[in-house]
């Protein structure tokens, strides 16, 4: 008899999976920058997009001759996806608890707990790749200190962000649509006296991220505010870094030239059967996902680093 695989052998709890798929944290701002895409299989090459869209091809064509041939993207690395899981029990006692009480759900909120530890680990993989200099071209990345940080007055964030926008612009043809900025960055920008002053005729008294993509020419501006215990203290996620990127929007597939990508396996994440432990007299909730988040476009990104003090 043929072995069964793990998907095979899997029993998925159908109505926790749905609540497993409708989480979303407000804090988590990794999939603005690497939208998930399904993939069929735990492994395989990375799409990368260069130049190929915007070199001038002959394409006047004879009877007879062949067509000019080109190529979209192509994968020149690998990737794996890496599984996160947890599960938590909650006790018999605590359930007929809650049963005697409305609309209280312990299943879905144990569900909800593991997703958000699951999504703490994702955001911060996710935020190592975009704020890792090494990861972008030299002209695609800035370190700033002193006077040109955003947390300085005499500083000028918009000039900085629009002359980034033009050097994306000028490697891959479209102009960026996203910044993504930490908390502290926020809180530098939202009272910086240039942008401060170029909102005082609207009706908004204080910079709201909508209100700063429409002042940056962006599509949006996300704040990452998630922060881990790191053991001694808590610390934000996106550190004191902004990236600006193009990235794809709507309905996502592998063949959208973007940023990044989250690659997740089809059909995740999910919630396995919950089953009984009787030795701790509770029912186990287990939480999966299988991930990888890729940068797919270098040259679509633009780092800034220390951009406040």
């Amino acid at each position: 008899m043929p072995q069964m695989t793990p998907a095979q052998a899997r029993v998925v709890d159908p109505v926790l999976t749905q609540v497993a798929r409708g989480f979303s944290s407000p804090a988590f701002a990794g999939m603005a920058l690497f939208p998930a895409v399904p993939v069929g299989a735990r492994g395989g090459r990375v799409i990368e997009f260069g130049k190929e869209h915007f070199r001038l091809y002959n394409t006047a064509r004879a009877p007879g001759a062949q067509v000019v041939r080109i190529t979209a993207g192509h994968g020149s690395k690998t990737f794996a996806l890496e599984q996160h899981a947890v599960e938590e029990p909650v006790p018999y006692e605590l359930l007929e608890d809650a049963q005697a009480v409305p609309k209280i759900d312990l299943g879905a909120a144990a569900v909800q707990r593991g997703l958000a530890i699951i999504g703490l680990r994702l955001e911060k993989i996710q935020a190592d790749l975009a704020r890792n200099a090494a990861n972008y071209p030299a002209s695609n990345k800035l370190t700033l200190s002193g006077p040109s940080q955003w947390s300085d007055p005499g500083s000028d964030p918009v000039r900085a962000i629009e002359e980034a926008k033009e050097v994306v612009r000028g490697k891959i043809g479209v102009r960026p649509n996203t910044l993504l900025v930490s908390a502290s960055v926020f809180a530098a920008l939202k009272t910086h006296p240039v942008i401060t002053d170029r909102i005082k005729y609207t009706s908004r008294e204080v910079a709201t991220p909508e209100l700063l993509a429409s002042l940056f020419g962006l599509e949006r501006v996300v704040v990452g505010d998630a922060v881990y215990d790191d053991g001694s203290a808590m610390v934000d996620v996106w550190g004191k870094d902004a990236i600006l990127a193009f990235t794809a929007l709507g309905s996502i597939d592998a063949a959208q030239p973007t940023f990044g990508y989250t690659y997740r396996l089809e059909g995740m994440p999910i919630v396995e059967e919950p089953y009984q432990d009787r030795q701790i007299r509770s029912w186990v909730y287990p939480v999966i996902d299988e991930v990888a988040p890729v940068i797919a476009g270098a040259e679509a990104g633009f780092l800034f680093q220390n951009a406040v003090a």
